[in-house]
């Protein structure tokens, strides 16, 4: 099995920081130690995929385990650097936080969703968005969760 660690690592540490959170906090949350998962956002260690599974669920998504033909396409999972990046600002953890009590949700759960969502969105727009449209983006989903069509 060919496993790039380096990708995987990038990965697991967009998640994490677009998510405003620390390696210890994920590692609490996964039951595993602050080294182990600060090795593996950094290339190195040969992680199991019951500790994958444990980390996924502590960034608050899953993991997915897909047996594909050589030289298939990948998509990747982790966010656009400028949407990690917005993610950390005050202005999108007070709309995910606000948005979190209106649904009754913990405020990790509600931004690892909004993340999915904006990225998502972003996807077929084949451009780099700027922090100002994610704001644009995360202003019509907070409307469209905050105030559902009757």
């Amino acid at each position: 099995m060919s496993v790039d660690h380096a990708e995987l690592g990038r990965r697991l540490r967009s998640r994490r920081a677009a998510l405003g959170r620390t390696v210890a906090s994920v590692a609490t949350d996964a039951a595993l130690s602050v080294p182990y998962v600060a090795n593996l956002e950094n290339g190195r260690g040969n992680p199991t995929l019951s500790a994958l599974d444990r980390l996924a669920e502590a960034l608050g998504t899953r993991l997915t385990v897909t047996f594909a033909d050589p030289g298939t396409e990948e998509t990747s999972s982790a966010p656009p650097p400028s949407l990690a990046e917005f993610a950390r600002t005050r202005r999108f953890r007070r709309q995910a936080g606000s948005l979190a009590t209106l649904l009754g949700e913990d405020d990790r759960v509600t931004r690892a969703k909004l993340v999915d969502a904006l990225a998502a969105l972003a996807g077929p727009l084949d451009r780099d968005l700027h922090e100002g449209d994610w704001q644009r983006l995360l202003d019509a989903l907070v409307l469209i969760l905050a105030h559902p069509a009757s």
